[in-house]
């Protein structure tokens, strides 16, 4: 099937692309609605059209500026008027992020809109198996937000403090206090227990050149347990996220940005070593030396995502993963490979480090991020 677009559709799209070129993440479905805007405040003026991108390509104040820069070079260099107004984007049957539960399906349709649905479950279901390197575009952006629609659960842990329970220890001072407010007659048995609260839980993502298919993938994944974890005082802190290559970047405060575009974004301008190479045993040495040992990885779980090929010492790196299993209550490896048929653990790096490891688990699709997230909640 064809797209005949008019030319006020390929003038303003062309506008999207050179916005998009200058830094302004415009993702597809901020282009349709941008058309759609477009069209509802008409193209006869440059202010309309102005005003429709402001409103749907720009994400904060830093994408305003921008905007009006690359809007005042476009729309200077091509000052022609469509002669027809951009069309707004045919409605299209909404995709879920997520496989459908029964109940939708249960009654109340027709066989078309089962069918729709079930094919749609289907597609789903099989990119949510696809190795994320092999991915096109469009299945990319799928797959983007199926990662932003995951709930991760954090792993938790007993805290000093105390809480009232309906049952447990007994709460002596509880216990009193409420007799003596009742002139000394016998009150009811007040019980208590342990609180619990998050375990830290600290990613490492290795961004070399060998994993940079997957770099994208991994930090929208770690920008999620991010959010998991939260931003108040019992919240924030529980996750901690560093980026490995040839040096180690913290890059946790850039990932506490709510939106994941901008997040990332953020997270790219900090990392300066991105698809370089690979030191993970020197990187790991930096970790545990500044942050770890000092406190961070103390009883936490730790996560490595990287497909363990080392340029350095891999002996190096098994003698740092050995100071780093004495520290972390868990430590789990994720490699992309894991999961991939006629693969084996024979790279240097990966055998030096896997002696060291507590779980051992795939991470190349969608399938594999939701079980990696049941092996940390349950850590």
């Amino acid at each position: 099937m064809t797209t005949d677009l008019h030319d006020g559709d390929e003038l303003l799209l062309g506008f999207t692309e050179a916005l998009r070129a200058a830094g302004v993440t415009v993702t597809p479905d901020r282009a349709t609605s941008y058309l759609q805007a477009a069209a509802a405040l008409g193209v006869g003026t440059r202010a309309g059209v102005r005003r429709a991108g402001r409103a749907t390509l720009c994400s904060g104040p830093d994408d305003l500026a921008r905007h009006d820069q690359v809007f005042e070079s476009w729309f200077t260099a091509h000052p022609e008027t469509p002669r027809h107004p951009p069309r707004p984007a045919p409605a299209r049957p909404v995709r879920a992020p997520l496989p459908l539960d029964e109940s939708v399906t249960a009654g109340g349709g027709t066989d078309d809109d089962q069918d729709l649905v079930r094919a749609a479950a289907s597609d789903v279901e099989v990119l949510a198996r696809r190795d994320v390197a092999g991915l096109s575009a469009s299945e990319k952006a799928l797959l983007d937000a199926m990662i932003g629609a995951l709930h991760p659960r954090l792993p938790r842990r007993r805290a000093t403090r105390r809480q009232a329970w309906r049952r447990g220890e007994v709460d002596v001072h509880r216990t009193l206090r409420l007799t003596l407010r009742q002139m000394g007659e016998p009150a009811r048995v007040q019980h208590r227990r342990r609180r619990t609260t998050h375990r830290r839980l600290v990613l490492l993502v290795d961004v070399s050149g060998s994993m940079k298919a997957y770099a994208d993938a991994l930090l929208r994944l770690a920008h999620a347990l991010v959010a998991a974890g939260g931003s108040g005082s019992t919240g924030r802190g529980s996750v901690e996220v560093f980026t490995l290559g040839t040096r180690l970047t913290r890059v946790t405060e850039s990932l506490r940005t709510p939106d994941t575009e901008r997040a990332l974004v953020r997270a790219g301008e900090q990392v300066p070593d991105w698809s370089g190479g690979t030191r993970l045993g020197e990187t790991l040495a930096a970790f545990l030396d500044r942050w770890g040992a000092r406190g961070m990885a103390r009883g936490a779980v730790v996560v490595v995502f990287s497909d363990g090929w080392e340029r350095g010492d891999a002996t190096e790196l098994g003698r740092q993963m050995q100071r780093l299993r004495r520290l972390a209550r868990r430590v789990v490896w994720v490699n992309p490979h894991r999961g991939k048929a006629g693969y084996a653990p024979v790279q240097l790096g990966i055998a030096a480090a896997l002696p060291h490891c507590d779980d051992f688990v795939a991470g190349h699709s969608l399938r594999t991020y939701e079980e990696l997230l049941e092996v940390i909640a349950r850590a």
